[in-house]
């Protein structure tokens, strides 16, 4: 196992390599984790669908969550939120400040691609409607319009837990050096983040368009009619409500509270003050 030390190290690396990665390449990974952790969303809406008591369904789809990260890692590919920790090479001066922002824009793009085709596939392709009473599609339709009905404040505060979450999981996956320890230490903070109903900017890229999508499917319009303030849900407020201020949640919560904190620690050497000869000292009287 590496210790926290050793993986602010190693991260340094890590992260300078994924700052130079050609940006096709890295659109493209980005593509696959919008998808990964869609996915991971898909299975959590189903989960959460089958099962009549609120609780025990919440739990259970928190418990499904964590495969999206897992996907992310083990299978490799770029993720907006767990790539906040590229502060740590920007601040070891081993990265660049603008290859930082560059993996950033083009893999948050990457993600929204993968997040929604993924999205536009499952909505129209019948998965919502495979349970009896189409409760999946009530649960999906819910979930998204309870996302975009959040205050600022409320979106960025669960932004920056999330995202604490998020890159505690990353950080404890690499310490692990086989795939079943990397799983296992992922697991536990994103199903608490999921269980705690934070908010994943990414995730959300799945959530909401699909509650959006599957609102004006025919088949759904009469559960859509019946779900409470349906009228905030569309693809502005997607934006203004949701993604914009749990992103800068997310940023927040990564960079900051994990990056910045881990690398203040581990990697962080104060100078030390260069002390001029017989300054200070008094002379000798004769």
């Amino acid at each position: 196992m590496n210790s926290p030390k050793e993986i602010a190290q190693n991260y340094i690396a890590i992260g300078v390599a994924k700052t130079k990665l050609p940006a096709v390449k890295m659109l493209l990974l980005g593509v696959l984790a919008g998808m990964f952790i869609a996915l991971a969303g898909v299975g959590s809406t189903i989960v959460s669908a089958t099962i009549a008591t609120p609780s025990l369904a919440k739990l259970l789809g928190a418990a499904v969550f964590p495969t999206g990260l897992a996907m992310v890692i083990i299978a490799g590919s770029e993720l907006f939120t767990g790539n906040c920790l590229l502060i740590i090479p920007v601040l070891e001066k081993e990265a660049k400040l603008t290859g930082l922002l560059k993996n950033w824009i083009i893999v948050y793009i990457g993600n929204f691609i993968g997040s929604l085709l993924i999205s536009v596939i499952t909505v129209y392709g019948g998965t919502y409607a495979l349970l009896a009473d189409n409760a999946a599609a009530v649960t999906a339709i819910s979930t998204a319009v309870k996302k975009v009905s959040l205050t600022f404040g409320d979106a960025l505060l669960r932004g920056i837990l999330c995202n604490f979450l998020v890159c505690i999981a990353v950080w404890i996956a690499f310490a692990a050096k086989d795939v079943v320890g990397k799983v296992a230490g992922l697991f536990l903070p994103i199903m608490m983040f999921v269980l705690s109903g934070y908010e994943h900017s990414i995730a959300n890229m799945y959530y909401i368009p699909t509650g959006l999508l599957a609102s004006k499917i025919e088949k759904f319009e009469n559960i859509a009619s019946g779900v409470a303030n349906l009228d905030k849900l569309s693809w502005v407020s997607l934006f203004t409500k949701n993604l914009i201020p749990v992103t800068l949640g997310n940023i927040i919560g990564g960079v900051v509270l994990v990056g910045v904190f881990y690398w203040f620690i581990y990697l962080h050497t104060p100078k030390k003050k260069t002390v001029t000869a017989g300054v200070g000292k008094k002379k000798k009287k004769k």
